[in-house]
């Protein structure tokens, strides 16, 4: 650790000594300051204490494209993980900076699939099955493995458009390769029609290829998934209908088959939102997403009995390093020390090519 991050570091513990309305307070009073020259955004799995400050919420391919559309910004301040500020910086212009508060928030799921890893994979894949085989990556990836697909003519997707772009591909290439999430490529496989014995996995760190019938196979899943979504499981959504026969469940298509099975409905975050909001007064709903969110929802509907499916699930903890402290801190540093801020940059060449990933399924949606 240089000077430089120990200055950092000593700053920044004085922050979490704060009086936090005191910080509350200059966090609004730079934005005013700024006004539309600063753009602030927070994913639904952050806490109340950010989502206060945001001037949109939503998932991450929303808010990307929220900065995208925004001309007037020079300055994004992304409340988020690294992937989803890759993201942002790919799809807006030049001439602005996507900020993260915590250069260290990052994200499990997308860690779980490197360069070096995705690059042995295809290699096994294209000797096993040929070239008719397509990259797709779930947009909770790392900048590196979006353009990795782009440049290998492959797609990127949300869990809101997985089963539609999916669709398209299977029309198109014999064999797809999703990573990194293998449980949302595994549902939507599945609900596209895909028997078991035609989905494969490969393990990344034992390098195996897992697969009933080899012959069989139109879906190589990678192994990999959201450390939330599997803390949810079938006997947790067994117990609450015996306590309340009338609930709803409905949870995210990250947690595993079993669970989505074993639900009412499953969907993206933003149509979880969607379902809880169009349900009927008084409906009875548990939820299995991250419990930050959940949490939100009870207080946003209160005419409606929310639950969280599992009440001792920890929200994402990496998201969580993005806090009161910190996003004081950028705003602090923004006024008076900009050279310290965590601008998130990603290279000329990484950049394009994930564009082109992103822009495919953008024309496909």
């Amino acid at each position: 650790m240089d000077s430089l991050n120990i200055e950092g570091q000593a700053r920044l513990a004085k922050y979490y000594m704060e009086d936090s309305q005191e910080q509350i307070n200059r966090i609004y009073k730079t934005k005013k300051y700024f006004g539309n020259k600063i753009l602030l955004v927070a994913h639904h799995y952050q806490k109340d204490e950010i989502v206060q400050f945001a001037d949109a919420t939503g998932d991450s391919l929303k808010l990307a494209q929220i900065a995208a559309s925004n001309k007037t910004a020079k300055k994004i301040i992304f409340c988020g993980v690294t992937f989803m500020a890759e993201t942002a910086d790919i799809l807006t212009d030049d001439s602005q900076d996507v900020i993260l508060p915590d250069p260290t928030a990052g994200c499990s799921l997308a860690d779980m699939a490197n360069s070096f890893q995705v690059t042995k994979a295809w290699r096994y894949l294209k000797d096993k099955y040929g070239s008719d085989i397509m990259p797709i990556t779930y947009v909770n990836s790392s900048s590196a493995i979006k353009s990795f697909v782009g440049k290998h003519n492959g797609v990127v997707v949300t869990s809101g458009n997985a089963m539609k772009v999916i669709k398209w591909a299977l029309q198109r290439s014999k064999y797809l390769f999703f990573l990194p999430d293998q449980n949302l490529g595994r549902n939507i496989s599945l609900q596209l029609g895909i028997s078991p014995d035609e989905i494969a996995l490969w393990k990344p760190l034992s390098e195996e290829f897992i697969a009933s019938n080899s012959e069989k196979i139109k879906i190589i899943l990678w192994d990999g998934y959201c450390s939330v979504h599997q803390q949810f499981n079938v006997n947790q959504i067994s117990q609450l209908r015996k306590t309340y026969p009338e609930i709803k469940v409905i949870v995210h298509p990250e947690c595993t088959n079993e669970v989505v099975n074993a639900a009412d409905e499953v969907g993206s975050t933003e149509a979880i939102i969607d379902y809880i909001q169009q349900s009927p007064l008084g409906s009875r709903i548990a939820v299995g997403t991250d419990n930050n969110l959940v949490s939100r929802l009870q207080h946003i509907f209160p005419e409606k009995q929310v639950m969280l499916l599992n009440p001792i699930a920890c929200s994402c903890v990496l998201m969580n390093r993005i806090d009161l402290p910190h996003l004081a801190l950028t705003m602090d540093n923004l006024m008076n020390r900009p050279e310290e801020l965590n601008i998130v940059k990603v290279n000329q060449e990484t950049s394009h090519f994930a564009k082109v990933a992103l822009d495919k399924m953008l024309n496909l949606s």
